[in-house]
């Protein structure tokens, strides 16, 4: 809105010619993401507490999160609103993909939101069935998928490491996408169980993203590097921005010992928003890494389920993997932390494939 505003006038004062710039207004997209959680944060968390809207704990889980029973969630709404309006704000509203990006974190938080809603205010312990729950994820993934399917999108996949591998998959492309925004959704929904783990790495691989959207849409950076070149990507740096800035803002109030918690409304968004960022940068593979807390979390929890059916023994002492060292006697903010780390070092060794080919 404000580029669609304040660009032209350019006319008439060179100062308005930054606004043409995506890296000016990326950092005034994380900026003001910031600064928008900053201000509703605390009004949104006190109306959930006045509702009663507050964390059902389950209670075969560690004894000790008994204590944040009760405690304000669905905070995703707050997430939603710090990645929307600066994205509104600051991009450029004539390119597809920004709609693309809102469509999926809007429809998948709907989705968040429902589940939410029946567990906390209906007092329904089980919310949306999980099948249920999935077959809305595949209907909003299958949209993305197939719109970038119809418009001619690139359906070739790059394979990290390697200069000249890539593998074109034509129509089946549309499951691939499919599969990765599904499994993003519902890989962040399974880490988010203690105060700040599943927003931490959220906010490194928002960043990774921010990088890859820049250099994918810059086609001399992406000519250089050798990576696909995707026209009209880079646009969508600027909701990686906000989409950092709004993570860190929740931070403020999601760290040890939480004030709130995001709750399916953000997490099944966010990670919905990761998945589709890996298809467009066509870094789709490369997120298995950037995320690599998410993919071993959701692992770890298919690993313990297949194991329990198929030889009735549990692999871990509880699923998903953050509850394991947990019973195992590792602190809470030592375990988020931890987590924190290893997203950064995974991070750093997603970047370096961008010249390791």
């Amino acid at each position: 809105m404000l580029y669609h505003l304040l660009y032209p006038l350019y006319k008439y004062h060179t100062i308005f010619n930054v606004f043409q710039y995506i890296t000016f207004r990326t950092i005034y997209a994380v900026v003001t993401a910031l600064l928008l959680s900053f201000i509703i944060g605390p009004y949104v968390i006190k109306k959930l507490s006045l509702m009663q809207i507050g964390q059902v704990v389950r209670k075969d889980g560690p004894p000790q999160h008994l204590s944040k029973e009760g405690t304000p969630t669905m905070g995703g709404v707050l997430i939603l609103l710090s990645i929307i309006i600066p994205t509104l704000l600051w991009a450029n509203l004539t390119n597809p993909y920004v709609w693309l990006l809102i469509a999926v974190t809007l429809c998948l938080g709907m989705v968040g939101f429902v589940d939410d809603y029946k567990k906390v205010v209906q007092k329904n312990c089980k919310g949306l069935l999980p099948g249920y729950k999935f077959l809305w994820q595949f209907i909003v993934a299958s949209g993305i998928a197939l719109f970038l399917y119809f418009t001619g999108f690139n359906t070739s996949v790059a394979v990290p490491f390697f200069k000249n591998v890539i593998i074109p998959l034509g129509w089946l492309y549309v499951p691939f996408a499919i599969l990765v925004i599904v499994g993003a959704s519902n890989a962040v929904n399974l880490t988010d169980g203690l105060d700040g783990l599943a927003v931490g790495p959220i906010i490194i691989a928002a960043a990774t993203y921010m990088l890859f959207t820049y250099l994918t849409g810059n086609v001399k950076i992406a000519q250089y590097l050798q990576i696909m070149y995707v026209p009209k990507a880079a646009e969508l740096t600027i909701f990686a921005g906000a989409m950092v800035g709004a993570s860190l803002g929740f931070l403020w109030f999601n760290s040890y010992p939480a004030q709130v918690f995001m709750g399916d409304v953000g997490s099944l968004s966010l990670g919905g928003a990761l998945g589709t960022l890996a298809i467009i940068t066509k870094q789709e593979i490369l997120l298995v890494l950037v995320g690599g807390v998410f993919v071993v979390e959701a692992l770890s929890v298919i690993f313990q389920v297949g194991s329990f059916k198929l030889r009735g023994k549990r692999i871990f002492k509880m699923a998903p993997l953050h509850h394991h060292f947990e019973l195992d006697g590792w602190a809470e903010p030592k375990i988020i932390v931890r987590f924190w780390i290893i997203s950064i070092i995974l991070s750093l060794i997603a970047i370096s494939t961008l010249k390791l080919r």
